[in-house]
């Protein structure tokens, strides 16, 4: 490339604009951007006059300066504004050998960013420094330790004027206690370590007052010099209010932790608790946790929600409330009273309710008891009067003035004796302060005066008051006026224990009297008799005439009977036509004989009434007292009705002495049939089994099942000590019936064991008279499908069967249908007819154990069997012996032809689990063993 192209190159390459002119401004060289900003380009320009390039009103100006610079030789610079932008122009002269000017070079630079940059920050400069002289916080520059630069702030904070502190050090300024680590800071942040840029620093003022300075500095670059910038303020205020809030806040943690009040915080956008305090958490029973999170609705704080609406709409009108009583509940659903107040306050940006509860409970409490007992002392019924402990009266209630007419400044001061009647002596009153100092309180009637001089009845109540050390303070005395009631309680007595029609004494009264002479007679060893009457052909009477008659003839025979007594006894009307007497003082027996008799003549005497002669009579009945065996005033009104009832029975108009004796029989009867019955339902009974063999084969062909007694006290009784008892009673019926269903029971177990053996029990008379007997059977056995029929056979005794012979006769065969056979036990006992034996169907007769026992000695006995035996030979009948107790019994009986017995020589009755063992090891006498 040729220098002159290279020279272009370079030239319009530039940014900036390059002209070349001769020594009369005409252009020699221009390169592009030049070119560009003249509006125009290189070639137009070229060869033209520069000045012509410029407005009219600069042109002349710059050909001034041009010729200026042509004749003095020396560079020059202009400023030129075109278009909104603004030009350095500068002007360089090259100068030829002989130092005159030959050619200009012109040089013209875009400064219009940079004036624009230069403006703004003149702009900015002023901005900052009066921004800077004008703020609240102090700006401190320092360079080399020594302050360059302080605003007004600045001064004030330290009380020096401007001209004080430039130029002057910047670290005597600081406390003794800061300046060290102020300074070590300074000395590592200007080496350019990395150090803490904020702190606290204690600063000197002019007037020698320290003040905490909050400052941060930086480093920044002043008047060409690395300087510190601090800017700082004035916090020892704000410290020392930060300082007043900790305390404050500890203070408030302090009484928030360990107020025994209740206090939580909540939020007011939500009503979440954010915050409780012990007071709460124990007051209500809820634990911290259960409770941060929830509202108050969602615990069920508020038992009445108009409370909770009371407290919302003041604190939406106020925002606040003082004082608020309402009934709150705890997490055990338990009421509580409390005294609240509450206040809205910010807490951290959010508002918040602040509300602190007083558990007001017992004040409640106290203020409810205060309130009641003002309420009971004005409005009480009772008159109340109040003493010191030296018996003073302080106070008394209106109803104290009603009562006894005096009011209450009459007895304020005064001692209770104005009260006294004078009825009651001096006993009874040391007897009354006795109790109450040593049990606190008395309790009785008493007769009082009133201030009229009236002496009236009335309840009294009297307390003893105690301080906490048991020490009287007061006494209380509560009293009612009964004089209403005491003549009423005379009518109610005379009504409650005499009868209204004939005035006589009535049940409760003859108690009381008849209680009275029991406790006499025993006392005086003597006798009474009580009496009860009936009167007969009464009813008749009554229904005929009316009762008005009735009533009348009642009275009439009342006081006809009343007057055959002694003034001891007693004549009481039970009710309706039945009468009891009293009468004590007896000898013996028949020394009460005649009064009975009067009072039944007196009861069977006419009696006019109207037009009407009227005539009845009496039954009466007559027990005495006292016994051989301890009685009671309710047995000897019993006794008196049973026996009256016997003289009814025996015809009436007469009297009837009851026998102690007999009604004891009777009574011990019964009370045995209850004790079977209860045996029965809880299962006392037992059956015990005999076993029934065949002495000559060995073979056992039965058992006879036994009814026994598990008594609890008593042991095992035999069928004799019970028995009879029920004999002809209908619980024979279901105990014959109990004993048929528990062998059947039996049969079955056994016979599930692979033990098969026939069972007879034995049936009563009562039973086998019942006319549903064959049907009972039926369903019994209906209900052990697994025993045979024919395996049961039923015993009864010769007796039974001739009571009804026809009847028991067809019972047999019926019951032989079925399949059911029938014995004849005790047979030689009764009558043995041979008539009853060719119509009674039985399979057996079963000779009875009296006969066998005497056999071997008694030849009479001896005699009986062989006739037995052979009528049962006769009539194809089994027969069976009871009672073998010996080897020679059963020998004796096998030689008269009986092969099977039962006795104690073969086996003892024996408990159903203990039969098969003995079946399985039984071996008759090697004496009853025969070819």
């Amino acid at each position: 490339m040729k220098h002159a192209d290279f020279l272009d190159a370079i030239l319009n390459a530039t940014t900036e604009s390059v002209l070349l002119l001769d020594p009369q401004g005409i252009v020699l060289v221009v390169n592009e951007t030049a070119a560009s900003r003249l509006g125009s380009n290189q070639t137009e320009i070229l060869g033209k006059q520069v000045f012509d390039l410029f407005p009219s009103d600069l042109a002349l100006e710059r050909r001034r300066q041009f010729e200026e610079l042509i004749q003095s030789g020396t560079a020059r610079q202009t400023e030129d504004t075109r278009a909104g932008r603004v030009f350095w122009t500068n002007y360089y002269p090259i100068k030829d050998e002989n130092q005159q000017v030959s050619a200009v070079v012109v040089f013209a630079i875009d400064v219009t960013e940079r004036r624009q940059i230069e403006q703004a920050l003149k702009v900015s400069e002023r901005r900052y420094r009066g921004f800077a002289e004008n703020l609240p916080l102090g700006i401190v520059i320092t360079q080399d330790g020594l302050i360059k630069y302080v605003n007004k702030a600045s001064c004030q904070m330290l009380g020096f004027e401007l001209a004080e502190l430039l130029g002057r050090e910047f670290l005597p300024l600081i406390c003794d206690a800061d300046r060290s680590r102020v300074a070590d800071i300074h000395r590592r942040r200007m080496q350019g370590e990395s150090v803490t840029p904020s702190y606290i620093v204690g600063m000197v003022r002019k007037d020698g007052i320290i003040r905490q300075w909050s400052m941060h500095v930086s480093t920044i670059d002043w008047e060409g010099k690395r300087s510190g910038l601090g800017s700082c303020w004035d916090v020892t205020d704000s410290l020392q209010a930060e300082l007043a809030l900790r305390e404050s806040e500890e203070r408030y943690r302090t009484a928030f932790v360990t107020s025994p009040d209740a206090i939580n915080i909540t939020r007011l956008s939500d009503g979440c608790y954010i915050d409780v305090n012990e007071g709460f958490l124990r007051l209500t029973g809820w634990t911290r946790e259960e409770v941060i999170g929830k509202t108050a609705l969602e615990l069920k704080v508020w038992a009445n929600p108009a409370d909770r609406q009371h407290l919302v709409d003041a604190l939406r009108r106020d925002g606040y409330y003082e004082n608020l009583e309402a009934t709150f509940l705890g997490k055990d659903g338990r009421a509580i009273s409390g005294l609240m107040s509450a206040h809205i306050m910010t807490i951290k940006g959010v508002d918040c309710l602040l509300s602190v509860t007083r558990d007001i409970s017992e004040r409640k409490t106290a203020d409810d008891k205060l309130k009641l007992a003002a309420s009971v002392f004005s409005h009480a019924r009772e008159g109340i009067m109040i003493t010191d402990a030296a018996g003073e009266i302080l106070d008394v209630n209106d109803m104290f003035t009603d009562i006894t007419g005096y009011r209450r400044e009459d007895v304020v001061g005064q001692n209770p004796r104005i009260l006294k009647s004078g009825r009651q002596g001096k006993e009874f009153y040391t007897s009354l302060w006795g109790e109450l100092v040593d049990k606190g309180h008395w309790y009785g009637e008493i007769w009082n005066r009133r201030k009229n001089g009236e002496v009236y009845p009335q309840t009294l109540t009297i307390s003893a008051v105690r301080n906490a050390t048991a020490v009287t303070q007061n006494y209380v005395a509560l009293f009612s006026d009964i004089t209403a009631q005491k003549a009423h309680q005379g009518q109610l007595e005379h009504i409650a224990h005499y009868d209204a029609l004939t005035n006589l004494p009535n049940r409760v009264l003859l108690a009381d009297r008849l209680k009275q002479a029991l406790t006499q007679a025993l006392r005086r060893e003597e006798r009474l008799a009580v009496a009860y009457l009936d009167l007969d052909g009464f009813k008749l009477i009554n229904d005929r005439h009316g009762h008005q008659v009735g009533d009348q003839l009642l009275i009439e025979l009342s006081r006809a009977m009343k007057q055959c007594l002694r003034d001891g006894d007693t004549l009481a009307r039970l009710g309706g036509d039945e009468f009891v007497a009293v009468l004590i003082d007896l000898d013996d027996v028949p020394s009460g004989i005649p009064m009975l008799r009067r009072i039944l003549a007196a009861a069977a005497q006419p009696v006019q009434i109207g037009e009407l002669t009227l005539n009845v009579s009496a039954s009466l009945g007559v027990t005495f007292y006292p016994q051989t065996s301890d009685i009671d005033a309710d047995q000897l009104l019993r006794q008196a009705d049973h026996a009256m009832y016997q003289a009814k029975v025996a015809g009436k108009n007469r009297y009837h002495v009851f026998d102690p004796t007999q009604d004891i029989s009777l009574r011990v009867q019964h009370e045995s049939l209850e004790r079977i019955r209860l045996a029965l339902s809880q299962q006392e009974f037992v059956l015990y089994y005999q076993p029934k063999v065949n002495m000559r084969t060995g073979r056992v062909v039965g058992v006879e099942a036994l009814i026994r007694w598990r008594h609890p006290e008593e042991g095992l009784l035999a069928p004799d000590a019970f028995l009879p008892v029920i004999e002809n009673h209908p619980l024979a019926v279901a105990v014959g019936e109990w004993v048929i269903e528990s062998a059947l029971t039996q049969m079955e177990s056994w016979r599930a064991a692979g033990l098969a053996l026939p069972v007879s029990v034995n049936v009563g008379a009562r039973q086998l008279q019942q006319s549903d007997f064959l049907d009972r059977l039926k369903v019994i056995l209906a209900r052990h499908q697994g025993v045979e029929p024919s395996d049961l056979q039923l015993e009864i005794l010769e007796t039974s069967a001739l009571e009804d012979i026809s009847q028991v006769s067809q019972l047999i065969e019926s019951c032989a249908d079925m399949g059911v056979s029938f014995a004849l036990d005790d047979f030689g006992t009764g009558y043995s007819s041979l008539t009853y034996l060719k119509r009674l169907r039985v399979n057996a007769l079963k000779i009875d154990q009296s006969f066998v026992r005497d056999m071997l000695d008694d030849e009479d006995d001896l005699a009986i069997l062989e006739g037995v035996i052979g009528l049962a030979s006769a009539f194809k009948r089994q027969v069976i012996a009871e009672g073998v107790e010996t080897a020679a019994h059963g020998a004796s009986l096998m030689d008269l032809g009986c092969d099977v017995a039962q006795g104690y020589g073969i086996a003892r009755p024996m408990p159903a689990s203990e039969l098969p063992a003995w079946v399985a090891t039984w071996r008759p006498d090697p004496s009853w063993v025969r070819p």
